[in-house]
């Protein structure tokens, strides 16, 4: 097996029976849509109302959309009764204050069960940094929410060969101090290799398989320890496809998926969540 840069990897087993199989087969598959600055409420209305069928009938899978803060009111009434969760795409770490235009965490549990946090376009457009990501789940964990964390690395930082420097640092700095609140078990982690992201150009499955096994849950054990590690589930985030997929499911250390544009087309978020199913 090679890894994102073509270097060979030996994988760790994980065959019927090992501790490895038995770790993997307890962490429950998560695929989430982030739906970005799209879709007006009338438009998320209707993308539920065709998405809700599909997703209903695929068991064993944590299903969860994420509509802009303006949507989440509506999207929340349609996905009542149903088993998919409502995030919010981004909050403020503040219980309140005078930060106009912020939107606090208790504003958030209000309507949603799930919050993605620390994601590639927040830290490039709004300057949001390890420690502002740090802040956001300690509070979202205090108020009960399920924070995304997104961790990833830039082209020029993958170029450079630095992945592995700057996706430890993110995890670390990101998740410090966090062993020690309410729920941080419950926590998602979204490896989102920027490169990939909107550009069509996804990292192979092998290669972000070798990232989340070699990098991200060698962090998480630094900063929890290793059952926990083993535990917290890892998505993966980067010009997720139908066709794709699949081939990142298979892989022991790809938990779900954190899908961006795909999760606007109703077939295709469907088909991306079956294929974790299976």
């Amino acid at each position: 097996m090679q890894g994102s840069r073509g270097e060979k990897i030996t994988p760790a087993p994980c065959r019927p029976g090992t501790l490895a199989y038995l770790e993997v087969r307890m962490r429950k598959p998560f695929v989430a849509g982030n739906w970005k600055m799209y879709m007006t409420v009338a438009e998320a209305r209707h993308l539920v109302n065709e998405i809700v069928p599909g997703l209903q009938a695929i068991v064993g899978v944590e299903k969860v959309v994420c509509p802009p803060a303006t949507a989440l009111l509506a999207v929340r009434a349609l996905l009542e009764g149903t088993a998919i969760g409502l995030g919010a795409q981004n909050m403020h770490w503040e219980n309140s204050g005078a930060y106009t235009g912020e939107i606090a965490p208790g504003m958030v549990a209000e309507l949603c069960h799930y919050v993605i946090v620390g994601h590639s376009e927040r830290r490039a457009y709004f300057g949001e940094t390890d420690i502002i990501v740090n802040r956001k789940v300690h509070s979202a964990l205090a108020h009960g929410l399920v924070p995304i964390v997104c961790v990833g690395e830039t082209l020029a930082e993958y170029e450079a060969g630095l992945t592995g420097e700057v996706v430890t640092r993110q995890v670390k700095a990101g998740l410090a101090g966090i062993n020690q609140a309410a729920g941080y078990t419950s926590l998602v982690i979204a490896y989102e290799p920027v490169w990939a992201i909107g550009t069509g150009r996804a990292a192979t499955p092998e290669g972000a398989n070798t990232i989340v096994a070699q990098v991200i849950r060698p962090a998480l054990t630094a900063v929890f320890d290793e059952g926990t590690a083993e535990i917290l589930r890892v998505l993966y985030g980067g010009s997720v496809k139908s066709e794709n997929a699949g081939a990142f499911f298979n892989l022991p250390n790809i938990d779900g998926a954190l899908v961006g544009g795909a999760s606007l087309k109703s077939t295709e978020f469907v088909a991306i969540t079956q294929a974790a199913g299976r």
